[in-house]
């Protein structure tokens, strides 16, 4: 149920709803506090983590730049100490990975890269992931790890005749670098 709340914060946020951003965050909170009530630690602290970054995007959404990397570093860095389920694949949009994009929308590309590698090496194959750390090493001017990234993200996509507009610019620069 958490993920739902979790990835309806996120789109609303991302589009610039900051009002239904907050009501599902307030959802997540509702959630975490009564996981935590039923002693459901583990599963308390992934919708505590989960509402943390509903509360960076909506931060990010309202124009309080600042805050929002700060609270979205954070959120990253408890995601970081929580331990993985052995039975659930791993965060549905990891933070770390998430932070990278919001650092990237800022400008600061160095600090995006490191973002996504470290997302990377914590969980490898994300689509996003390379997506990011491609898009930021270009921003750098590191043709070579931008390209590289960018061949990952075409190896993890192949025999997808998808026509997503990252692959198309993931094409484009393997191509031509």
């Amino acid at each position: 149920m958490a993920i739902s709340h979790f990835a309806r914060a996120l789109g609303s946020a991302r589009s610039g709803d900051a009002p239904a951003a907050k009501t599902e965050a307030t959802e997540l909170a509702q959630i975490r506090d009564r996981l935590r009530e039923a002693k459901s630690d583990y599963w308390a602290t992934q919708a505590d983590v989960q509402a943390q970054v509903a509360n960076a995007w909506i931060l990010y959404a309202d124009g309080k730049y600042d805050e929002a990397l700060n609270a979205m570093s954070a959120a990253a860095d408890a995601e970081d100490k929580t331990e993985k389920s052995p039975v659930t694949p791993g965060p549905l949009a990891p933070a770390r990975e998430l932070y990278g994009f919001m650092l990237l929308d800022r400008g600061k590309a160095g600090q995006a890269l490191a973002a996504f590698e470290a997302t990377q090496a914590k969980e490898p194959n994300r689509f996003n992931g390379y997506a990011g750390a491609a898009k930021a090493a270009e921003a750098l001017g590191d043709g070579a790890k931008a390209k590289a990234n960018y061949e990952k993200l075409l190896a993890l996509a192949s025999g997808s005749d998808s026509d997503r507009p990252v692959l198309a610019v993931a094409r484009s620069f393997v191509a031509s670098n």
